[in-house]
């Protein structure tokens, strides 16, 4: 598996925080909801953010912590 090339090196994806964690404590591969297959090592607020990720994210009603209007429930 090769984890040097593919956009993730350029977009900023989405991953569940516990993974993110896990990976950061062991070095094991997250998967991004694209499907991108990768070991963080960059600031993600680096970069844009994965239009696929985004929209797969926005098509799950975004997280459940907000209304359509942007305030906590």
């Amino acid at each position: 598996m090769s984890h040097g090339d593919g956009d993730h090196e350029r977009y900023a994806h989405y991953v569940q925080k516990d993974k993110i964690m896990a990976s950061a404590l062991d070095g094991t591969p997250v998967v991004a909801l694209c499907g991108k297959v990768w070991v963080p090592g960059r600031d993600p607020k680096k970069y844009p953010v994965c239009p696929m990720c985004k929209e797969i994210y926005e098509s799950m009603g975004a997280g459940g912590d907000k209304d359509k209007d942007g305030d906590k429930k």
